[in-house]
């Protein structure tokens, strides 16, 4: 079976390390690369085809996670973007969604949330944390909930 392609998009170095030990232990699941801003998110998804980008909403440069993701999925369609934030607050979420996320974890969410996340997203259906509320969870076709 083909794993699942990821690109990594986060500006902090130690998250990005701990993302990739993680899906590394998963033999379904690759990383193909690490971005750190918008911008090297959306040349790095445009030339690598990436199955899903785990991309941080806050980023600095040019393109924040929210701008790159409507980028990103512009160029490279088949990509789907799993948006990650230390924020649970609806501004960010509804924001997220309404740029093409198909889901959203906080970043204090367990480990096998994230592997499970990026295995639904990748089936087609949407994955949120708990803690985001169901009236927003609800905006999108099938759903899942950590």
């Amino acid at each position: 079976m083909k794993p699942i392609t990821v690109l990594l998009a986060d500006d902090n170095q130690v998250v990005r390390e701990e993302f990739r030990k993680l899906l590394e232990l998963e033999d379904d699941l690759e990383v193909v690369g690490e971005a750190i801003n918008g911008l090297q998110a959306l040349d790095l998804a445009q030339n690598l085809r990436p199955a899903l980008v785990l991309m941080d909403v806050t980023m600095p440069g040019i393109l924040n996670g929210l701008q790159a993701t409507r980028q990103i999925l512009k160029v490279a369609p088949a990509t789907k973007v799993l948006m990650l934030s230390a924020y649970n607050d609806e501004v960010y979420v509804e924001e997220a969604i309404n740029s093409g996320a198909m889901g959203y974890l906080v970043k204090q969410t367990s480990a096998d949330n994230v592997c499970l996340a990026i295995r639904e997203i990748h089936e087609g259906n949407t994955f949120f944390s708990p803690s985001i509320p169901r009236h927003l969870r609800k905006r999108n076709g099938k759903k899942k909930m950590a």
